[in-house]
Order: structure tokens, then C-alpha cells, then sequence
């Protein structure tokens, strides 16, 4: 079965930096896009950023510049780095397989002061 556990989240000061992990298991990572979505609280779902098996990344409008995309396919593992954060980058972030949100993780909340 598709398991998808994020972690790296907590508080941060902003204008300071962070890097979520995401740790697959039960499908072919290193043939799969992967993506990072977010919900800030009491809005809506939003698309992070996300990677293709190879490397190619998209990144949100919001988040440009900002944060990167990485993935280790040998350790299924994807990777996000939050730099420069903004109070409006609190949220509950989670890992996707694939471009959609169906097979996704628990999440991890990241929380940024002013």
C-alpha cells in the first residue's frame, strides 16, 4: 500500500528557513511525480510545488523563489525547502504521489511568527 510520512515541520521565525521530508514506501518513487500541497487555516487546498521522476519541478506563484523541490530516488524520499518564509506560509503542508491529492500524508504543520 501507497504510505507517505512528512516531517521537518514546527515554528519558525520569518524570514528564517526550514526543510520538510517526505518518506515514501509501497509504490515505484523514482517513476512518480511527486507533489507538496499546503492548507493555511481556514483556506483553501494549495499546489506547492511539485517534481517529475526526473528532476523538472513547478513551483506555486506564492512560493517562487523561494522555496525548492528536491527529491533522492534512492531513498524515496522528497524533500522541501522553505526559505525566506512569510507569516502566510503557515499551514498544514503534505506530500502527494502524483499531481493530485488522493495518496497523500498525515501532514506536518509549519508555523511561521512574525
Amino acid at each position: 500500500a501507497v504510505r507517505l510520512v512528512e516531517s521537518g515541520g514546527g515554528l519558525v521565525q520569518a524570514g528564517g528557513s526550514l526543510r520538510l521530508s517526505c518518506a515514501a514506501s509501497g509504490f515505484t518513487f523514482g517513476a512518480t511525480y511527486m507533489t507538496w500541497f499546503r492548507q493555511p487555516p481556514g483556506k483553501g487546498l494549495e499546489k506547492v510545488a511539485n517534481i517529475s521522476p526526473s528532476g523538472n519541478t513547478f513551483y506555486g506563484e506564492d512560493v517562487k523563489g523561494r522555496f525548492s523541490v528536491s527529491r533522492d530516488n534512492s531513498k524515496s524520499i522528497m524533500y522541501l525547502n522553505l526559505n525566506n518564509v512569510k507569516t502566510e506560509d503557515t499551514a498544514m503542508y503534505y506530500c502527494a504521489k502524483g499531481t493530485g491529492f488522493t495518496d497523500r500524508g498525515p501532514g506536518t504543520q509549519v508555523t511561521v511568527t512574525p
